[in-house]
């Protein structure tokens, strides 16, 4: 099987939230960063799974500036074969969605992973662009994913239940929680990663449609306030003025 991982970096979990240019650009001073963490634990686990079971490769895919090559190593150190950076800094997830699909139009993947969305912007977006991009099948939110012959049987999580579907291969898929289990890259893989191909690639040219021109902060939350059990007025005074719930 021929398989493709798409893998972003994203900002720690723990990591401080700020924004610089006149609230027009996260501030990343002091940021530690991460592989996004769907597409590290659940998509690309599983394709490796994919690969170890049916014989083929992995390569990840990652779109971005020079200084992502240390996220995307560290896909290699947990078992990709290869990896490519497409050179550009994206603004946006449609420019993201069409450096992928551009990249591996004629690379004939069996199947295009990715997470179900990334945990700094949470839109899950770029996977169905991809998808409409290369005219493929898409299918989001798979928590489980198998392979027979040329047909993939997938379940995903629904509203109230679950739900599975099939479709024909090539196809791309978002990974979520219990597609497969974390892998922690080993000494011998960290060592393999530096000698793995990490190809740069350019970009093919392309117009943002929309961009986003600043950013702001939710309101800080008001400290909790302790109300007697006894003063039931006072507590329903606040309900009413300041919760604004009754």
């Amino acid at each position: 099987m021929k398989l493709l991982v798409c893998v972003s970096k994203t900002p720690d979990t723990t990591a401080r939230i700020a924004f610089t240019a006149g609230n027009s650009e996260f501030d990343s001073a002091g940021v530690q960063y991460i592989m996004n963490p769907y597409d590290e634990w659940y998509a690309l686990v599983r394709a490796l799974e994919l690969k170890e079971a049916n014989g083929g490769s992995v390569t990840i895919v990652n779109v971005g500036p020079a200084d992502n090559d240390t996220v995307i190593r560290k896909g290699l150190a947990i078992g990709a074969d290869d990896a490519v950076r497409i050179d550009t800094d994206p603004k946006s997830s449609m420019a993201v969605a069409k450096q992928i699909a551009e990249f591996a139009r004629s690379e004939n993947y069996d199947i295009i992973f990715l997470g179900k969305e990334t945990i700094d912007y949470n839109g899950a977006e770029v996977g169905a662009m991809i998808a409409e991009y290369l005219d493929l099948p898409f299918i989001s939110y798979a928590s489980k994913l198998d392979v027979n012959g040329s047909t993939a049987t997938v379940s995903r999580d629904i509203e109230g239940g679950a739900e599975e579907v099939e479709a024909d291969l090539p196809l791309v898929v978002s990974a979520a929680k219990g597609m497969a289990e974390q892998r922690i890259p080993n000494m011998r893989g960290i060592m393999m990663a530096k000698s793995k191909p990490l190809n740069v690639v350019a970009p093919v040219a392309f117009e943002d449609k929309s961009v986003a021109v600043s950013y702001s902060l939710p309101p800080q939350k008001t400290s909790v306030k302790l109300v007697d059990p006894e003063n039931m007025e006072e507590l329903v005074r606040l309900l009413h003025e300041e919760a604004k719930a009754i």
